[in-house]
């Protein structure tokens, strides 16, 4: 039986795929178009870099809490259930309560949204993305395949995104609802039979301890080689909000002849782009396995100096389409050698605690730190010089990692990286082993 064959019989993985498939259309659906829906309520560019800014404070102070508590959940889905909640009621949210609010009180509104929006979709994120890398290992799938139909889910929704849009923008937040209503139902209802045998072997009183202890943690934090790649992700992965969200989807509606026409193509070429995305989340494995983990985020660094700069350079709307794309290998070549560093140097206990802290938190931190500044450069300098601005930041943080991210086999305090190239060739004997077991699969 084939390797393709066997996923698709593993139930963790489909369990785990349609969930964080509807958790993405549930988000995907409004998060697109969250900008250009600010600028539609009357905010301008320093404006929405304060809402971001709020936002992301609120989504590092939630991230952190949200690793602690899920390392120590383990398998149980407690928090999981909690962000479907909140999935759930996003229309019913901004219908009532966040809208109504941002025309009398944009601060009260800025505040009480980010605590509900970074709660179920921006910290919710990571909590998903982390519990399900948590179940690749421990139900033997690859984490790859399994966050591909994320971007999948979220390339459906970016397709129709524009066009609802044009019609009603609180359409988008409903259909948010109605994703999210799917995604609870999944998490509260379909638990595999390898998943309850583990959830009970876990609570078993003889069972041996696998969360980690409240001094581990510290004593990780502490850890200077968790702090060096957090510069990293602060100077490089924090542009993906502050750019992507905040600042390109305005900017690319203005090079159509009318903003209707310039939603529609930006919905449809977010889609097309995040397809893309989707396809490559199970390609950059296989790319890993040949350059080295390490490699591979330095690869991700310069896919983003050259995306930001050159959308800094071209100002005609086929050329920037053509660079857009550039995301589709970016965001995996951050996220997959992002969580292979993580298990690789630090101990796979943590893995959770380490993903937010290193990945997430530092991304948000940048994003409060860069977002009302760069808002304001934008708002009075325009669009090429705030773009080559982050192009260059990004630049010298990729000239920074190539000094200071560890090498694969250095500090090796979790799994083993092992590349292609450094696989011993199987005997004879292993081969006929091999073909034997599909044999008996088949």
């Amino acid at each position: 039986m084939t390797r393709t064959a066997k996923l698709w019989k593993n139930p963790s993985y489909l369990q785990s795929s349609f969930g964080i498939f509807l958790f993405f259309c549930s988000w995907g659906i409004w998060w697109s178009f969250f900008q250009r829906w600010l600028n539609s309520m009357g905010l301008n560019g320093a404006e929405v870099g304060t809402i971001y800014s709020i936002n992301s404070l609120a989504t590092l102070v939630l991230m952190f809490c949200y690793g602690l508590i899920q390392d120590n959940l383990g398998l149980k889905r407690h928090l999981v259930l909690a962000i479907s909640t909140i999935a759930a009621l996003v229309g019913p949210f901004v219908q009532f309560i966040y809208a109504p609010l941002m025309r009398t009180n944009m601060m009260a509104a800025a505040m009480i949204g980010s605590i509900v929006l970074s709660a179920g979709f921006m910290a919710g994120c990571s909590l998903i993305e982390a519990v399900t890398e948590r179940y690749s290992r421990k139900f033997n799938f690859e984490y790859g395949q399994s966050r591909a139909w994320g971007s999948f889910g979220y390339a459906i929704v970016a397709l129709v995104a524009g066009i609802v849009f044009n019609i009603n923008p609180m359409i988008n937040f409903w259909l948010g609802s109605a994703f999210g209503v799917g995604m609870l139902i999944v998490y509260l209802t379909w638990y595999p039979a390898d998943q309850h045998a583990a959830l009970k072997e876990e609570s078993a009183p003889d069972a041996e301890p696998t969360n980690p202890s409240l001094k581990e943690m510290v004593k990780v934090l502490r850890m200077p080689a968790l702090w060096v790649l957090i510069v990293f992700m602060l100077l490089t992965n924090t542009f993906y909000t502050v750019f992507d969200q905040q600042m390109f989807p305005t900017y690319y509606a203005s090079l159509f002849p009318t903003e209707a026409t310039g939603n529609t193509v930006y919905g449809i070429l977010n889609s097309v782009q995040v397809f893309c995305e989707s396809a490559m989340m199970g390609v950059v494995p296989i790319i890993m396995r040949k350059i080295g983990v390490r490699n591979a985020l330095l690869l991700g660094g310069t896919v983003m100096f050259l995306r930001i700069g050159l959308c800094g350079i071209f100002h005609d709307p086929v050329m920037i389409s053509i660079v857009k794309m550039f995301h589709a290998i970016e965001v995996p070549l951050f996220c997959l050698p992002a969580f292979r560093y993580f298990t690789l140097h630090f101990n796979p206990k943590l893995s959770a605690t380490l993903y937010m802290v290193g990945f997430q938190i530092a991304s948000q931190i940048g994003q409060v730190v860069f977002s009302t500044p760069l808002g304001m450069l934008h708002d009075r300098l325009g669009d090429r010089t705030t773009f080559l601005t982050i192009s260059g930041i990004v630049l010298c943080a990729v000239v920074y990692g190539v000094f200071v991210i560890k090498k694969d086999n250095e500090q090796v305090d979790g799994d083993p990286f092992i590349r292609d190239s450094e696989q011993p060739l199987p005997s004879l004997a292993q081969d006929e082993a091999r073909l034997a077991a599909d044999d008996e699969d088949m």
